[in-house]
């Protein structure tokens, strides 16, 4: 298949590892900021076949994982009240909030559907006008042009009990804010090829030179992976912190110009809370006042919402890369699939599903000391 078998062969994958290992003279902590890059690195054991030099950080680039828990809290909510469709990809039902997840509020009589589109659910709208329907819109740059869409379609035909519940987080200011923590370690990013499709790479050069960290733009299949990595481990050994787009397939420059327009129509940006990491300025979006009679945490005052993480869950650690999914105590004991703690566990870009997916149960060895960026 076009784009997928031709990026996938094992002799170009060796040729690519060859070139990885005769670069690398040192030590280095590279992060990829995309939960489908992170289950293709573990799936393939990508990470195991790269030099011992060489870490690969998983990032909080699951869309799922880094919704707050506040936010799960006011969609079971909303979910519970009467006369109420809630709308959701499947993958947010098993998210655990305080106390319950989406499947509880369905199981307990709540109108719970599962959607493949945003459209699905504004058809709902159209077809039940004496309901209410919201739709859980969440995601990173990717998810945020069709849900855009949707309100700005409800608005144009006049369709007035649906609504979003907007969660919708921007990746650049999460770079920044990762580069700015204390017990930052990484040295280098893969950035997210489907986030650059849709935004471009204009975001980028700015972090590269203020933090001196060369960022990659990379795709998804493993000869992608190992391109990203090669490209940057080539600018860390020379001392160089430049973006390179290495999926000039999906990615252009200026990214998607309709979907940007769309994006900047319905939105405005906001501070954004990331669940285990806390508010990032700047790294969110919410409905803009053109579109605010559309935004579902004011039409149905969800407020006074008070948030309770387990104790045990360290997810919040995965997300900022501080500890591998294995490294957890409960970890494959007391949080699994079927049981998880939390929302790592759970997405399909999760990296605690991952580990418990391709059996990475061992106890992870300790990490290698990264140099510093030259």
């Amino acid at each position: 298949m076009k784009y997928l078998d031709e990026f996938q062969d094992p002799e170009l994958a060796r040729r690519l590892l060859d070139e990885i290992h005769a670069t690398v003279t040192r030590p280095w902590a590279l992060m990829e900021v995309c939960g489908g890059q992170t289950h293709s690195i573990i799936r393939h054991g990508i990470d195991q076949l790269l030099p011992d030099q060489l870490e690969l950080i998983h990032g909080p680039g699951c869309p799922v994982c880094v919704t707050p828990l506040e936010v799960i809290d006011k969609a079971l909510e909303i979910a519970s009240r009467p006369g109420v469709v809630f709308c959701s990809f499947g993958d947010m039902l098993r998210v655990p909030g305080t106390g319950r997840d989406l499947f509880r509020v369905r199981s307990e009589g709540g109108d719970v559907r599962v959607v493949y589109s945003p459209l699905d659910a504004l058809r709902i709208a159209q077809q039940n006008p004496e309901k209410e329907v919201v739709f859980f819109g969440i995601g990173f740059e990717t998810t945020a042009p069709p849900n855009a869409m949707t309100v700005y379609q409800a608005r144009r035909l006049g369709i007035r009990n649906f609504s979003l519940l907007v969660s919708h987080v921007r990746v650049p200011p999460a770079i920044e804010a990762i580069m700015q923590s204390p017990s930052c370690r990484v040295q280098a990013f893969l950035a997210a090829g489907h986030v650059c499709s849709v935004m471009g790479v204009e975001e980028y050069p700015e972090l590269a030179e203020r933090y001196r960290v060369p960022i990659v733009v990379t795709g998804f299949e493993p000869l992608d992976i190992l391109e990203g990595v090669r490209r940057t481990v080539r600018q860390l050994e020379r001392g160089e912190h430049t973006v390179e787009n290495a999926y000039p397939r999906a990615v252009r420059p200026e990214g998607n110009p309709a979907a940007r327009a769309m994006l900047a129509d319905v939105f405005e940006v906001t501070d954004r809370a990331w669940r285990g990491i806390g508010v990032i300025p700047g790294s969110g979006w919410r409905l803009s006042a053109r579109y605010r009679e559309f935004d579902a945490e004011h039409r149905f005052s969800v407020t006074g919402i008070n948030t309770v993480e387990p104790a045990d869950c360290r997810s919040g650690e995965v997300l900022q890369g501080l500890l591998k999914p294995n490294e957890c105590e409960a970890f494959g004991t007391t949080c699994t699939p079927r049981n998880p703690l939390g929302a790592t566990m759970v997405s399909s870009e999760g990296a605690c599903a991952a580990y418990y997916l391709y059996r990475r149960l061992d106890v992870a060895p300790a990490r290698l000391e990264a140099s510093p960026v030259a």
